[in-house]
């Protein structure tokens, strides 16, 4: 388990900058709210010499969780892209563009997904209520999750595996809605009934992977390896309800743990497939490992923007400390992966930038609380200037193979993307 550092320098400025402009929007709470956003809130001037000046266009179809995801869903592209490059400066073992080594990182991203947008659903409940359209959203994106692990599995094993997956999936899903509904109530005997239910699910489980791996993932294993999922999300799902605010580095356990099932899961398939390559060699980790932690950098981003539009107090809150703290957590793994390619000075020069780049990404949603397109302008310029520098420091350390231009262009969809994301949340949080 990583170390999580304290709330650093940077993120206390950030949380302060944040609190005075939201203090103003908090004045105005008959503000209208913005059904819908295609691309960017209005059609004004301002708004075209923001596109004008970095040709940018931030990404938003209006729905912040299908919007989160798509944000989400670019990063293991990046990944693909910077462990290709960086696996051949370095000579790094394996292939990252195996079979074996696509198996992986697609369940990475899933399973991973899948903790965090359930984790959404939740604190979206406990925000506008089970019955609301706002949790209605949340659940229909977790169910995009659903399906298209479901999809996976059935490229592996076949249409009828593929339909079982996804009934046993939802039901597993269903109950944890059941468990966090009980919790915010305080109704133990729901909480034990929903975990009774999610015990059962798991040997279910376990006897469907072995079946579809012909032995190779043992049943016992895997009903272990769900245990510990059911026991690492509750715990998140309990703190969500007590509002405690050690929640979110509970769902980041119940993360870290499914990214490791991930590399099991694929092992076990690709014994019983014999995929090209290997699911476990050097290469493929660090496919994975770095699609596991640039979408969870984007999923740290989201809940950060989340907490500091929803929770009581806004950003002096300790929920958005601790949120923070979560994402500059994410920042030090992700220098410390870089690291231990390019060696610690660059590992440091990495994480000064990369923390830059976060908060350009908050000075953009505090513009956007403030209905401030000229403060929007601003962070998506210096979000444009913060991609050629990344371009150049990966073309520095990858001895030009991974060209500076493609990093760049990687970043501006990660710009448009996650910008377009919090452009949502704007509008269907704040108004």
């Amino acid at each position: 388990m990583r170390t999580r550092p304290k709330t650093t320098a940077r993120t206390t400025a950030v949380v302060a900058a944040v609190a005075a402009s939201l203090a103003l929007t908090a004045c105005s709470p008959e503000a209208p709210v913005e059904e819908e956003t295609t691309q960017m809130p209005a059609d004004t001037g301002e708004e075209m010499e923001m596109e004008d000046a970095t040709g940018l266009m931030p990404m938003s179809t209006g729905d912040p969780f299908a919007d989160a995801r798509t944000a989400a869903q670019h990063m293991p592209e990046t990944a693909l892209t910077l462990a290709t490059g960086l696996a051949t400066a370095t000579g790094t073992e394996g292939d990252v563009a195996s079979e074996a080594a696509d198996l992986r990182a697609g369940l990475t991203a899933l399973l991973q997904e899948h903790v965090y947008l359930a984790g959404i659903a939740v604190a979206t409940a406990y925000t506008a209520g089970p019955d609301s359209a706002e949790f209605e959203g949340a659940a229909a994106t977790l169910d995009a999750n659903s399906v298209d692990l479901s999809t996976a599995i059935g490229s592996l094993a076949g249409p009828e595996k593929e339909a079982a997956f996804l009934e046993l999936w939802r039901s597993h899903v269903t109950n944890f809605v059941s468990y966090a509904v009980a919790a915010q109530g305080g109704d133990q005997a729901g909480k034990d009934q929903a975990l009774t239910d999610l015990q059962a699910y798991t040997v279910s489980a376990g006897q469907f992977f072995e079946e579809i791996s012909a032995g190779a993932l043992p049943a016992a294993a895997i009903t272990e390896s769900l245990g510990m999922h059911i026991t690492t999300l509750s715990a998140a799902i309990d703190a969500m309800a007590a509002g405690d605010p050690t929640a979110y580095a509970k769902l980041q356990d119940a993360s870290e743990h499914v990214a490791m099932a991930a590399g099991t899961i694929a092992g076990g398939l690709d014994t019983a497939l014999d995929l090209e390559g290997d699911p476990a060699d050097a290469a493929s980790s660090l496919r994975s490992g770095l699609t596991q932690l640039l979408q969870e950098h984007v999923y740290l981003a989201g809940i950060s923007v989340f907490t500091a539009y929803t929770a009581e107090g806004g950003v002096d809150s300790p929920a958005f400390a601790a949120a923070a703290g979560e994402l500059d957590g994410n920042s030090v793994a992700l220098s410390e992966a870089v690291g231990s390619l390019a060696g610690p000075e660059k590992a440091e020069e990495f994480l000064v930038t990369w923390r830059d780049h976060i908060g350009f990404f908050v000075d953009y949603a505090v513009a956007a609380a403030g209905d401030d397109a000229e403060g929007m302008a601003a962070a998506l310029e210096a979000l444009d200037a913060y991609r050629p520098a990344a371009g150049a420091f990966f073309d520095e350390v990858s001895g030009g193979e991974l060209p500076a231009d493609a990093v760049a262009e990687e970043l501006g969809h990660h710009v448009e993307t996650l910008a377009g994301a919090i452009d949502s949340l704007k509008s269907a949080l704040v108004g």
